[in-house]
Order: structure tokens, then sequence, then C-alpha cells
């Protein structure tokens, strides 16, 4: 009598995450766990899946999103869920709620509200705050299930909170006691399963006031006493954001503070519309830095980052012109059919041509660099396809044309605006960066700019996009795609026991219906607490979704299987 064993995935296509080439075969699950691969498996399944015609992949592992707020009120990390991710690193770029001292939970607050617009009555609503301590932060996240498992850093800013008050919020220079404090509180959370710590020096952060991040002009000092923490406890990497605008001075800098603490450092680079070159600069120095005998990596994106512009969203070309902010406290639904009147349209345009101090305006009024996305979305356009290119053979003004644009569908429409990666007016570049020994993919950003961004859909792209249907230059093999979404991420955070179908790592997989998988427009549901308002994107195709060797997701519906769970801290190769 052959075994029975929990689950078994009969005759699909494998691509195993190691990158080679796919094979036929069934895979054998139980406890939780991948027990055999190969052709014709004898054993038997009690619940059995047909995916002969299918793609079977190792669950996708996405290393940059800020579910640090979901993940308190929510069992499900959707959208990133609803892409094939089966884990999802959040706490990114320093931003966070734990450590949190009560009097600090304002700023926190006001900190997530500007950086990745969450309103404050959501999170107000939302967030339990039943700790203070970051290991005690994991505990109440510990204490529930989820649809995916999850794993998060120390963030910067709210460790420089909780141990200089508004001294950290002003950005005053840490003292020695202050440093010292960081350093045991970085130990205290990577030995309660912190992966690592993470920081942001970017100007693009800032608080819904307006300042910026508590961790911008961080001294050296600080962050190496910080890493000196993960030093002392002999885990955890690093992870950072940065403009680079200096690389002569921060390169140098991080270098000292991975040497210094001998721990991995992973971080973020595009490439800068403003500096088109200074990607290679940075991933040159990170190639160098591991010939070295240091671990570096790049997070790097693989489509362009777009800002989302729409009437519902917190973005549009006319978002500063009087007449349109006068709408800003009607309901939606009111502030849609308001903007169909034609002699308030003519009026909205005519003020967007006017001289303003709008900081954002040259930006959200770039035509030349603004197209609508379609259905299914384009994020590899031509020149022709941009809004200013289309006015012009219209005869009309690029503004009319953004606004009745966004007028479509109800209203809801959307156009996209490239920040990055988009210089050449392709991808190129991308697949470039892609193709480099030490980048991976990063910058998912689920949970994350809930009113002009969604990325979270990254692993669908890179699957449809760069494996099945890019007609301009090159393309990826599935082998290597799926290794990019699965082994590349897991080594860079340490999650080893998973991202492979292979005998002992961990049962999380999709079975992907090739031909018919979709990914679809960005759409906005209103289901935050409070009513809040949040940007997602769905797929089509993903037929089934396993995590821990449960079935979570069948044709993108949730089953209600809950097997996810806090992950503390790396993760050994499975014997």
């Amino acid at each position: 009598m052959a075994e029975t064993v929990d689950l078994v995935i009969r005759g699909g296509l494998i691509a195993d995450g190691s990158g080679g080439e796919p094979f036929t075969g069934d895979v054998a699950i139980g406890g939780g766990i991948i027990l055999e691969v190969g052709p014709s498996l004898a054993v038997q399944g009690n619940e059995e899946i047909d995916a002969r015609d299918r793609v079977v992949t190792p669950g996708f592992i996405d290393i940059h999103t800020h579910y640090d707020g979901q993940v308190t009120w929510e069992h499900r990390l959707s959208p990133t869920s609803s892409h094939g991710v089966t884990t999802a690193v959040m706490g990114n770029c320093g931003i966070g709620f734990a450590p949190c001292k009560p009097e600090d939970r304002a700023r926190l607050v006001r900190l997530m509200e500007g950086v990745e617009d969450l309103p404050e009555p959501v999170l107000t609503a939302g967030l339990p705050w039943n700790w203070s301590s970051f290991p005690e932060y994991l505990d109440s996240l510990a204490s529930q299930s989820y649809d995916i498992d999850f794993a998060g850093y120390l963030p910067h800013s709210a460790l420089r909170v909780y141990a200089m008050g508004q001294r950290g919020v002003d950005r005053e220079a840490a003292t020695q006691e202050d440093m010292a404090l960081m350093s045991r509180l970085a130990v205290e959370a990577v030995n309660a399963g912190a992966l690592g710590f993470s920081t942001s020096r970017t100007i693009n952060h800032r608080a819904s006031d307006g300042t910026h991040v508590p961790t911008l002009t961080a001294a050296e000092e600080e962050l190496t006493a910080i890493a000196g923490g993960l030093k002392a406890a002999g885990k955890g990497i690093l992870q950072l954001v940065s403009d680079f605008e200096d690389c002569e001075r921060e390169l140098p800098m991080l270098r000292r503070i991975v040497e210094a603490s001998g721990r991995p450092l992973t971080i973020a680079v595009g490439q800068w519309h403003h500096a088109p070159e200074r990607w290679r600069a940075i991933l040159d120095w990170v190639d160098g830095a591991n010939r070295d005998g240091l671990k570096v990596s790049a997070q790097v994106p693989g489509r362009p980052i777009g800002l989302l512009l729409g009437f519902e969203l917190s973005m549009n070309p006319f978002m500063y012109c009087p007449s349109y902010k006068a709408l800003s406290a009607l309901p939606v639904g009111e502030r849609l059919v308001a903007l169909r009147d034609g002699a308030l349209r003519e009026r909205i345009i005519a003020e967007a041509g006017q001289p303003t101090d709008f900081p954002a305006a040259p930006l959200v009024n770039n035509f030349d660099n603004i197209f609508a996305m379609g259905n299914p979305p384009n994020y590899e356009p031509k020149p022709e396809a941009m809004i200013g290119a289309r006015a012009r053979a219209m005869g009309i003004s690029p503004r009319e044309l953004a606004y009745d644009t966004m007028l479509e569908e109800g209203g809801r429409a959307v156009l996209i605006q490239f920040v990055m990666n988009y210089v050449e007016r392709n991808l190129d570049v991308t697949l470039e960066m892609l193709s480099r020994d030490n980048a991976v993919l990063g910058l998912g950003d689920g949970g994350a700019h809930l009113g002009y961004l969604c990325d979270a859909s990254l692993p669908t792209f890179m699957l449809t996009h760069w494996v099945r249907d890019r007609a301009q230059g090159g393309k990826l093999s599935l082998g290597e795609a799926v290794k990019a979404l699965t082994v590349d991420t897991a080594r860079v955070v340490g999650l080893l026991d998973r991202g492979r179908i292979a005998p002992g790592y961990k049962a999380d997989i999709n079975i992907i219906d090739w031909d018919r998988l979709t990914l679809r427009p960005p759409t906005v549901a209103y289901d935050l607490p409070s009513g809040g308002r949040r940007l997602t994107q769905s797929a089509e195709g993903y037929e089934a979704t396993i995590v821990s060797g449960a079935v979570v997701y069948r044709n993108g519906t949730a089953t209600g299987a809950l097997p996810g769970r806090l992950v503390r801290g790396q993760q050994a190769v499975p014997h």
C-alpha cells in the first residue's frame, strides 16, 4: 500500500527556485514541509491537486514591505499575498511602530501618516498599542494567525524616538548614553526575532507635518553603535534607503560600518531620473565590497516606480488648484459628480496653468512622462503613449486630456507618472540591474504609500512581462525569474528554509495557470479601519497559493486558512 501524505501536487511544470530548467513532476507534502519531488510519485495524498498544464513554483519572498500596522489589525497581508508571495519582510526604511513609549505614539503616527500615506484616523482606530518594547510588539504579532508568513526589522526612527524623545525627532546628535541605549535595544530586538535593523536617509520620507524622518542625518557613530549591537548578538542584517546624493562620502561610511560590525548590508537602488548613471557607480561599489569579502546586496525594482494619479487618489495634476481643493471635503462620490460639471472643469484646468509655489506641480504636470495604464496595465509604454504626445496629436492641451481621462471608469481611471527606472523610455536598464550578481528584487512596498503607489504586484509582473510578454528587448527565462523571486531574496535576509521546491524545505508553493496569468490595474478599496482608503491590485491565474502545506488561496479567493506566522530571525537551510 502506498504511503499517504497530506497533499500531492501532480504533473506540474516545476520551476523549483534553483534557476535551472523547469521539469515535470509531482510534489509530496506533509507536516508543512516538502517530503519528496519527482516524476510519478507513488505516494497518495489526503488531498491531490492536478497541476498538469500548470506552472508550479515556490512561494515568493518579498523582502521590502511595510505591513507593520496592517499586521496588528488584519489577518491577510493583501495585496502582497494575492500575488503568490508567501513570506513578506516588513519594517523596511527605518519606519515602524516599535519600540514606542505611550507618550511617543502620536509622533510615530505622524511619521507613518506622512511616509506611508496611512491616515491618522486609520492608525488611531487600528493600532492596539499593546506593546512598548520591540520584543513585546513581536509577541503581540506571534499570538495571531495570518494568510502568509512575515518577518520584520527593528526600525531606526522608532528606536531613535524611544531613546531620545523629541531630541530624536528634532534630529539632534545622539549622546554616548543615547547610542549605548540604542545598541542595547538592538541586541534585545534581534534576540527576540528581528531580522536586523533598518534606516532611512532619504529626503522623500517626511512626517505628515512636513518634518524629515528622525534618521535622515544620523551620524556614522550612531549607526556604528547600533550595528555594533547586531555584532554583539552575532546576527541580523542592516537595511538602508538613501538618495545617495553624496556617494563619495556615504558609500565609504557604509563600508566602514559593515567592516566594523561584520553584518550584511542591503540597500535600495534604482535609476534616478535626475542622475541616470548613479546606479552604476553604486552597484560597482556593491560588487567591489563583495569581492573584498563583505556581504552587501542591492535591492532593485523590477519595473519603473510610478506615482499613481487620479481623482480618487492622493495625487493628480490638479491637486493644488483652488477650485479642486474646495472639493476635498466632499465624499468621493459627490466629488466625482462635481468634477463632471463643464464650467468647473474649465476653471480647474485654467488654474492648473497658473504660476504656483506648490513644490510637486512640475512633477504632476510632466505630461510627457504621464500615461493611462490601461487594462491590463502597461509598464513599458512607448513615448507616443504619453498624455503629452497624445494630446498634441489630438490638438488639445495635455491638461484637458488628463482631466477627461481620469473621469473615465466612473471617475476612477488611473494615470501613472514614472519617477524611477524609465529615463530611456524602456526597461533595458532595469534588465541590466536585475542581471547584476549582487542585485536582488526589492521595493514592492506593500502596505505603504497607500494613496499613490501600488507595486506589491511586482511578482506577477516579473512573470508576465519579463518571461512571457515583453516584445521589445531582452527577457528572462522562467527559471531565472522564479529564482529572483525566491532563492535570491531568501538568501539576502537569511530565510534559507524556504524558496525551493526540494525535500525538507517549507511547503510554500504556487500553482499557476500560465496562459491565464494576468495583472489587473490598481483600484481603490475602503477596507482599512475607520473606512480608510488604500490602493490595491489583483491578478488572475493563481490557481492555488499554499503556505506550510495549507491552501490559502484558490483562484484568487481566500480559503479561510490562516497558517501564516511571524518568523523570528534568520532560518537555516533544512537538512
